[in-house]
């Protein structure tokens, strides 16, 4: 077994409170830096899920019960737990999925930072939208509304934030009462076992019945199995459209069971004539390549207007190639780390040669970069297109690299950007909605009126006016439309779908009034 010296034990399931040590190669994660290095090799039993999946239903009546101010002190203990071991969990992030220290940083910090915006009972907060509440009906009636748990959470992470993002389901759904069977990306089961293995030491600290939070480790035959299966009341999903397509047809017959998806995006970044061009530049290319352009945030399609076009493509393409990249644990500045995967690189610069074969103009050419130490890095790619549609770009056998439409609607998880030039703003509008995703979009712009107009029109769940696309504050909500996500966003609006509303009337006094066309007399009850 590969144990990386951030974590306290080797590759393990948690089922029930008990770790069970899965030795195997069934799931592999490698340093994407130094791809000779395993980071973590574990078996991937599916005979797992149900197991924990029934250890959680066994916890649920008990932790539910828990008054939530309880509840909540263990997660603030958690919070605590993750802020001692921040920097052991930057140090894995950086090496299991290739991210650039400082942004492994930054993610390691955010997970205390979840548990304060969960708790937050401030009027934007939203554990005010998830507090009981009563009112007076009558004299002797009394309106209740209160929030009950889903019951068990399956929660899949992904790799790009594989700290950050399932925390971000895991965290509100504790608070609410639910009990959780985690499944980590197969690409990033290191760092889901050091959240699992935090989660544990605050669980145990507090005596919470064991199977509050469990741990299962697998690939897409255990996720299946969990999502698609049964004793599983809700299902929060971050990844691709695809999966969360998947991941819908499991459960058509299931109307009851929550899914909340946070898919990707093709982000536009709308630049008008009257934008302040070095800003515009400057975020265009950090959304565009931060996280080596594996966001689902990331600027993927940049509409230009005509007026300033000649000044502004030159200096995004020379920002662009002026990018740091290297080793992400280099000791100069470094922007850009690894691909995950070589899959990965190969996919993005398929795509690449594919558009410029169907007409796009290879503005800035990414290519494979050499390293001492091999890994998957790539250098970023910038293509100048005439239009953008709603199409997707016809599937082709592996390997192939048949010419594609360049202005297609396709989600490059990579360091790509397209950019198109519009003569309005109702062509920048209508270039912005050229897509089937919905997640987020931004407009750079110094009339106030022209920024709600597209905030108004564009249809997208994020929308920035003179900021990036890449960013999301987590006190605001955070998901998409179309096949971006299924209007359940997560942020600060995740305890949503962590909690229903149950309604209730009650009646202390005696005061009976009949109907019309009702009669009951004294003597009937003898």
């Amino acid at each position: 077994m590969s144990t990386h010296a951030s974590l306290q034990r080797g590759p393990s399931n948690w089922i029930g409170g008990e770790w069970r040590a899965i030795p195997g190669d069934a799931v592999v994660s490698r340093n994407p830096s130094e791809p000779g290095k395993v980071v973590y090799s574990s078996a991937a039993p599916v005979s797992a899920v149900a197991e924990a999946v029934a250890a959680a239903r066994k916890a649920l009546g008990a932790w539910s019960a828990w008054p939530r101010e309880k509840r909540f002190e263990v997660l603030r203990g958690f919070a605590e737990i993750t802020k001692k071991r921040a920097g052991a969990m930057a140090e894995l992030l950086c090496d299991e999925v290739g991210k650039v220290m400082w942004e492994c940083k930054g993610e390691a910090g955010l997970l205390a930072s979840k548990v304060d915006i969960t708790l937050d009972s401030a009027p934007e907060g939203g554990l005010r939208r998830v507090s009981d509440f009563e009112f007076k009906l009558s004299a002797s009636r009394t309106g209740r509304c209160v929030f009950k748990p889903h019951g068990v959470v399956a929660v899949l992470g992904p790799f790009n934030f594989p700290a950050h993002l399932p925390n971000g389901h895991i965290v509100p759904a504790l608070a609410a009462g639910n009990t959780v069977v985690f499944k980590p990306s197969d690409k990033a089961p290191g760092v889901g076992q050091m959240l699992a293995e935090m989660l544990d030491e605050a669980l145990r600290a507090a005596g919470a019945p064991a199977g509050v939070v469990n741990l299962v480790q697998g690939g897409a035959e255990v996720a299946s199995a969990l999502a698609g299966g049964e004793g599983v009341d809700a299902v929060a999903f971050t990844g691709s459209w695809g999966v969360g397509r998947r991941i819908l047809q499991a459960n058509l017959d299931r109307p009851g069971r929550i899914v909340a998806l946070e898919l990707g995006g093709s982000n536009p970044a709308v630049v008008m004539g009257d934008a302040d061009l070095k800003l515009a530049a400057t975020e265009i290319v950090r959304c565009a390549f931060n996280t080596t352009g594996q966001r689902c945030t990331c600027t993927r399609r940049a509409i230009i207007h005509r007026s300033v076009a000649d000044r502004l493509i030159p200096a995004i393409c020379k920002a662009t190639s002026n990018l740091i990249i290297g080793h992400p644990r280099a000791g100069h500045p470094v922007f850009m780390g690894p691909l995950v995967s070589e899959a990965s690189r190969r996919a993005m610069l398929q795509f690449q040669s594919r558009a410029a074969a169907g007409g796009a103009e290879v503005l800035v050419a990414g290519r494979e970069v050499e390293t001492p130490t091999g890994g998957w890095f790539v250098s970023p790619s910038v293509l100048k297109v005439e239009r953008f549609n709603a199409a997707p770009a016809p599937e082709v056998g592996a390997g192939a690299l048949h010419a594609v439409d360049p202005g297609c609607d396709e989600e490059v998880f990579g360091p790509l950007l397209r950019i198109a030039v519009v003569e309005s703003l109702d062509e920048a509008i209508a270039q912005a909605n050229a897509t089937r995703y919905g997640l987020a979009a931004s407009i750079f712009t110094a009339d106030a009126a022209a920024g709600e107009r597209f905030v108004r029109e564009v249809r997208a769940g994020c929308i920035n006016v003179n900021a990036g696309t890449a960013g999301a504050s987590s006190k605001l909500p955070f998901g998409g439309l179309g096949l971006s996500g299924n209007h359940r966003p997560a942020g600060s609006f995740a305890l949503d779908y962590c909690a229903y509303p149950v309604a209730s009337m009650v009646e202390t006094g005696n005061a009976i009034t009949a109907a019309e066309g009702m009669r009951f007399e004294d003597s009937w009850l003898g």
